[in-house]
């Protein structure tokens, strides 16, 4: 019994691992592509950002930094993110699939030695143009 309670629970924290470095599935029906976002720190208008990695959003702020993330909650609509970007700094952002072309972002953190927290609005508004892509 103690041999199979370890199976288990070695399944279980692999299961997890899983989740929590694979892409949230409230994320499954998002695109990648060319996305306008809205509510960004210092930016009159909106940024458009061609997006190979729809997770990548829950990072807005961090988003030329090297990161590493792990997917606290995962619901059908909405994903708690956390990240880490070494001496960078960190966040937490919530992200909420408001429809497949649309989301709303909830982000909080330190960035460069100062916090952050700010709420964007991400809209697919089409594929990348060539002159765009990486």
């Amino acid at each position: 019994m103690t041999r199979r309670l370890t199976l288990l629970l070695a399944a279980g924290a692999a299961a997890l691992a899983l989740t929590a470095a694979g892409q949230p599935s409230a994320l499954a029906q998002v695109q990648p592509g060319l996305w306008e976002i809205s509510g960004a720190a210092g930016a009159s208008t909106p940024i458009r950002q061609c997006v190979a990695d729809v997770a990548a959003l829950a990072r807005f702020e961090h988003r030329n930094k090297g990161c590493s993330a792990s997917t606290l909650k995962d619901t059908g609509s909405a994903a708690q993110i956390d990240y880490s970007c070494g001496g960078s700094g960190f966040g937490h952002s919530e992200v909420t699939v408001l429809t497949p072309r649309s989301l709303r972002i909830s982000t909080q953190g330190i960035s460069d030695g100062l916090p952050f927290n700010y709420v964007l609005q991400a809209r697919r508004i089409g594929d990348c143009p060539l002159s765009m892509r990486h």
